[in-house]
Formats: C-alpha cells, structure tokens, sequence
C-alpha cells in the first residue's frame, strides 16, 4: 500500500474482475454480479489510514457497496482508456472517438464522484454525446486537461463550476451547441482564449452575427416603412382607433364612416333624396349616430365654406337642437355626424300616431324655446321649420335638425315660419310650396266661427283644450300676419304663454287625480 491509493483499488478490481472481458457490456455484467470481498471494508480503512485525501474517506456516511461499484467502473474505464499500466497508475480517461461507451461511462454518476486523484486528463471528443454539460465530470477538480469538443452538448454551461479547477490548463468546448454566454467579459474567457470556444454556441457566430445584421438592415426599414405607414393610417384614415387626446376634435373621415356603416349598407340607410343619403351608424366606442352623407361634388372654395360652417354647428347646445357632433370634408364625400334618434320627423308623427293637444304644445314650446336660443346666442344661424325637417328624440323633445350658418334673415321672417309650423300642427294640413298665404287665409276665415273646420279632428278636445288651441292658432296667425300695421309677438312672449298653457294642463291633470282620490275615499 505505499503506492497511491488508486493503484491498489485497481489491482483489487482487475484481481476480482478476472472474468471480465475489456467490452462495455462487461462493466454491466460485473456491476450486477461482483459482489465486495469479506475483508472489503478493511481495505478501505486502511487506505483511508495511509491517504485521507481521497475522496471516498471525506463521505459522511460511507457507502462501502457505491464505492465498491467505483472500482468496478474504475477498473474498466482504466482499461478502456489504454493506460500503459492500470495497477500502477490511472492518469487519463481516454474516450476519444468511442460513442458506444462514453455515455455509459459519463452515466456512473457514483464514479464521478469519488474520481481517482490520479487522473489528470479527460477526453470525451468525437462521440456525438447528446444532452447537458456533464457537471460531473467537473467533480474531478484535480485535472488539467478537458476535451468536450465534437459532441452534442447543449444549454448553459456552468462557468462558476470551474472555479473549483484550478489545474485545469486545456479546455475545449468547440463544435457543440450550447447557450450563448457573454464569455469575452468574464475570467473564464481571459483564463483560456477563444480557440477553446470555436463553434460552441457560447460565443457570438460571425455568420450568425452577419446574418442578424442582414435581417436587420433589411427588416429595420420595412418595419419603420410599416410604423409610419400604421401611423399615417391612423391619423388620416381611421384617427378612432388612435387615444381621444390625439384626435382631432368633431372631424370624422370617409374610412370612419364606411366602418360605421358597414359600408353604406342598404339595411343602415334611413332616407334618401336629391345628392343626400341618410344613415344610421355606430362608432367604434359603440355611439350611434345620424349621419347625413351629401354626394355632390362642389367645388375647393365651397368646401372649405362646409368645413367653417360645420365648426360653428357643432358648438350648437340645447335640448331642442339636433346635437352635431362634427363634420366629413373629403372632396368626393361630405357628411354631417349627429345624435342619433329612434322617432321620426314632426311631419310623421303628426300625420301618423294623432298625438293630442298637450304633446303637440310640448313640441310648439321646445321649438319655439330652440328658436329663443339661436336669437339671442347665434344670431346668424338660420334654419329650417318645415315639420319634415323638426325631428322628435326618444323622450318626444322637438330637434330643430337644419342650420344654414351666415343666414341673414331677419326675425320676422323667422317668426313668420314658425306660424306657419304651429298651424300645420294644429291642422294636420302641410300647405303646399307657394301656397302658403291661401292655406293662412283659409285658417283666418274660419277661426272666428268655425274653428273646428280647421282643427285636426284626431285630437280629443275638452273646453280647456279647446280654448287653448284656439289661443295657439291664433299665435299662428299673428304671426304669419305681416301688413305693416301688425306688430308680431316675440319668441320670447310666445315661449311664456305656451309655458303658462302646459302648466295649466299640468295643473289640472294633477287636481283631477287627487279628487279622483278623493272620492273613492268617501265612497
């Protein structure tokens, strides 16, 4: 035993294994058959007495059968790496070109683990090894050379392993497939050079580096090309998909339309005539809108007027105003975006569900009180009180719908149609274009003694309806009447009475309903 300590658990090994034949399959065999010696245990305390260094002697719990597979494996893999004399000296693992056996020898974990200390060089090259670094080869921390390269080795390798090695002089990696690291920066790199690193897979390619350049200079501008062309996209054509902040306020597009109305679908158009098409449409947060689209071409100056136009409408905001929300100015489409409504015109309405006296005083009032407001804030603002052009919103509010902005007539005219407005709803009787003062005369005629000739025979009429109505046509008629001698009410006079008219029927309603109360209690 004055020799190392491996040499004698060599000639122990090569001594019980004399069956053996130097194939790998024979380390399997002698693996599942050899069985330790009686005086096994002996042995290894003796040679733990004469050398505590080796690696099986530092064992917490000595495993005296794992370390007699050692010698087993050791024994075997002394052979099959051709060292000179296995009694006397294990000094290299040798499996170069062996791709049968390497993995099986790199599989003993057991071996790895107390690694002879005679072994000063590993060589595992050319065997097309497939998997993780083999860590625990590194368990051999007394070695001085380490050859991986020509395998199949992939993922991390573990730098910090290597530390523990510091006899380790030759190292080659190249020609597997590991992850790659940023070695140029680190000791480990600067311990040995790039040669030990060829075609690793840890250090950048140069092909690969030039191919990434490639693809980057030819995906860079394509990739710009598509940003600003998304972004132009955006800003020109559909601004909804961009943030609210960044849009340009109440401007909607062509492209924005067509969205929201699945392409000018029929089943989206509500109306039609002369140049103008009527849409309902949904925005893209889910908005429905009205959206009247004017075909006509005209021309540069005229739509630059549109465009001014439509900025004064849409700073328009009163209840019995159609709310506009902003305008369409591209030269092959113009169109004006409002608030959308379930109900149709005053014209409609009129003629089709009879509606009695107390809701058609609440669309005289709320036209007449939208009027008062574009008099006395908008002045400028004309618009159109055709009963086909009064719209009604969901709650029954009268929507004055059509403006003309720089509209210089004057009040009189205003007030002149808004009676005109009042007797058609009274009547029921659209006048028609040009025959406006014989459908006025008509009235005139027959208001002193036979109103009922002129009054909409639909509506239900009480006393107090009656005279309410007779008192509004005659508002009507006051106000169509324009001979010099006649002084017109004001809009704000009209607004008044009107109010007083609604209370009352608001009044009356309500005591109606408490005598009812009444008298069902004293029954």
């Amino acid at each position: 035993m004055a020799s190392i300590p491996a040499s004698f658990l060599l000639l122990f090994v090569s001594i019980s294994a004399t069956v053996s034949t130097m194939f790998s399959a024979t380390v399997i065999e002698d693996l599942a058959n050899l069985k330790p010696p009686p005086n096994f245990n002996a042995t290894i305390t003796n040679n733990c007495l004469h050398n505590p260094s080796l690696r099986y002697c530092n064992s917490t719990a000595m495993d005296l059968h794992e370390i007699f597979r050692f010698t087993i494996v050791a024994s075997h893999l002394c052979n099959e790496s051709k060292n000179p004399n296995c009694v006397e000296t294990f000094s290299e693992i040798d499996l170069r070109n062996r791709p049968k056996i390497a993995p099986l020898y790199l599989s003993f974990s057991f071996f790895w683990k107390y690694c002879p200390l005679s072994i000063l060089s590993i060589d595992l090259s050319n065997n097309s090894i497939k998997g993780s670094f083999p860590a625990d080869v590194l368990l051999c921390t007394q070695i001085q050379a380490l050859d991986l390269s020509h395998n199949e080795f992939s993922s991390d390798v573990p730098i910090q392993s290597f530390s523990s090695l510091s006899n380790l002089t030759l190292l080659n990696l190249s020609f597997n497939h590991f992850s790659e690291s940023n070695l140029s920066d680190s000791e480990f790199f600067k311990r040995f050079n790039s040669s030990s690193f060829i075609h690793s897979g840890l250090l950048p390619s140069r092909k690969r580096f030039r191919l990434n350049a490639v693809i980057l200079l030819l995906c860079f501008p394509i990739f710009v090309i598509l940003i600003v062309g998304g972004f132009w996209w955006c800003c020109f054509q559909r601004p909804d998909f961009l943030p609210r902040m960044c849009r340009r306020r109440h401007r909607f597009t062509a492209s924005m339309l067509k969205a929201a109305t699945d392409e000018f679908s029929k089943k989206n158009l509500m109306g039609k005539s002369d140049g103008i098409a009527i849409y309902r449409g949904i925005l893209r947060d889910g908005f429905k809108v009205r959206i009247e689209i004017y075909w006509k071409n005209i021309s540069r100056e005229n739509l630059r007027n549109f465009a001014e136009e439509c900025k004064v409408v849409v700073q328009l905001c009163h209840k019995n105003l159609l709310r506009v929300y902003g305008w369409c100015n591209d030269r092959r489409l113009r169109a004006i975006v409002a608030e959308w409504t379930e109900e149709n015109s005053v014209e409609i309405w009129i003629s089709g569900s009879a509606p009695p006296w107390k809701q058609r005083l609440k669309v005289l009032k709320g036209v007449a009180e939208g009027m008062l407001y574009l008099e006395e804030q908008w002045p400028d603002i004309g618009y159109d009180l055709r009963t086909s052009s009064v719209l009604l919103s969901d709650n029954q509010e009268p929507l004055i719908s059509r403006f003309k902005v720089g509209d210089r007539s004057n009040i009189t005219n205003k007030i002149r149609l808004f009676g005109l407005f009042l007797l058609e709803i009274m009547t029921n009787t659209k006048p028609l274009e040009g025959f406006e003062e014989r459908f006025v005369e008509f009235i005139r005629v027959h208001y002193t003694g036979n109103l009922q000739a002129v009054i909409d025979e639909r509506m239900k009429m009480t006393e107090n309806t009656f005279d309410q109505a007779k008192q509004a046509i005659e508002i009507g008629l006051m106000c169509t009447n324009q001979t010099r001698s006649h002084q017109q009410p004001s809009l704000y006079e009209m607004v008044n009475i009107m109010t007083r008219m609604l209370a009352s029927q608001n009044h009356k309603r309500s005591s109606h309903c408490e005598g009812g109360r009444a008298h069902r209690g004293i029954i």
